[in-house]
């Protein structure tokens, strides 16, 4: 009822610019807190590429990416931050509801370029970083959402993060579908990141990344990952398909996986590595196709 009931608002309403070089972030901003201000809708990006760092979406608020719209991530490692509950990333939230990044468009994060300028600013001493294995520990993800509820992610594409693609931390009613991520800029590309969330579709979508594609994780130990249900998806990686943990503190409950294509992956088709105590409960993996694959089935405990 809500996004049926939602203004749309042109983002060139708010001063945004579609140049590819001007950086928007304080009038995305802007523009989310007032539609925010006046109740809902969505902030609709036409064709062009928009540059910008941190955002952070408000409740019933939605980001749409009309075909051909790129939103574009800043390199400057600056144009970053986080806010409470949450790490670095492009689009952020925390305790929002009624949230979306919908359409046909592009995220565009310029993760590469954007690592080795967080590598050549802790080089020259000005971020303080232990630079383990020559990869930064802060760089910003595209979506980091923290305990928000009611949450639509569909048709957009996601590509070239510095870090993590997506991380959704103890949502609830989070639907995706019809998703691409390719996503080989740098170390560390997961896929997706479902962490600790409660109710939680994803289907339809398509994987490429240089990490695990498809990653159920539990970092908090009084949390739990459940009631997932994934389907009709296509992953490849540079780890494994689909991986539960190795972040598992809570652990994972009530998971369903049917109809799930992994091909050309370094690692596992499929591993559950529940190695820090979590519990593992009521899984169901069904149609499973695994096409050169290092292993097609990987069990852990520890």
């Amino acid at each position: 009822a809500m996004q049926l009931g939602a203004k749309d608002y042109n983002a060139s309403l708010f001063g945004i610019k579609s140049n590819g070089t001007t950086l928007n972030t304080s009038s995305i901003q802007k523009a989310i807190d007032y539609i925010h201000s006046e109740g809902g809708g969505r902030l609709v990006f036409y064709v062009g590429r928009y540059l910008t760092g941190s955002i952070e979406l408000k409740s019933n608020v939605t980001i749409h990416l009309n075909e051909g719209a790129v939103l574009l991530g800043s390199t400057n490692p600056y144009d970053y931050r986080q806010i409470p509950g949450t790490w670095l990333g492009l689009i952020l939230a925390n305790k929002a509801e009624n949230i979306g990044v919908t359409g046909r468009g592009v995220i565009d994060g310029q993760g590469r370029e954007t690592s080795y300028n967080y590598i050549d600013q802790i080089q020259k001493g000005v971020i303080k970083d232990e630079l383990k294995y020559d990869r930064p520990a802060s760089r910003p993800t595209l979506i980091f959402l923290r305990e928000c509820k009611n949450v639509e992610i569909n048709n957009v594409t996601w590509k070239n993060s510095a870090f993590w693609v997506q991380i959704y931390d103890q949502c609830e009613n989070l639907n995706i579908d019809r998703i691409t991520v390719d996503s080989k800029a740098f170390w560390n590309n997961d896929g997706i990141d479902i962490v600790d969330c409660n109710g939680v579709k994803l289907t339809n979508s398509f994987f490429d990344a240089t990490d695990d594609a498809i990653c159920l994780k539990s970092h908090d130990p009084k949390s739990i990952c459940q009631n997932i249900e994934v389907s009709n998806c296509v992953a490849r990686s540079s780890a494994s398909g689909i991986k539960f943990g190795t972040a598992s503190r809570g652990g994972f409950r009530n998971i369903k996986m049917t109809n799930i294509k992994v091909y050309d992956t370094y690692r596992s088709a499929i591993a559950i590595q529940a190695v820090d105590g979590g519990l593992v409960e009521n899984i169901t993996i069904d149609s499973l196709h695994s096409y050169n694959t290092a292993n097609v089935i990987f069990l852990r405990i520890g």
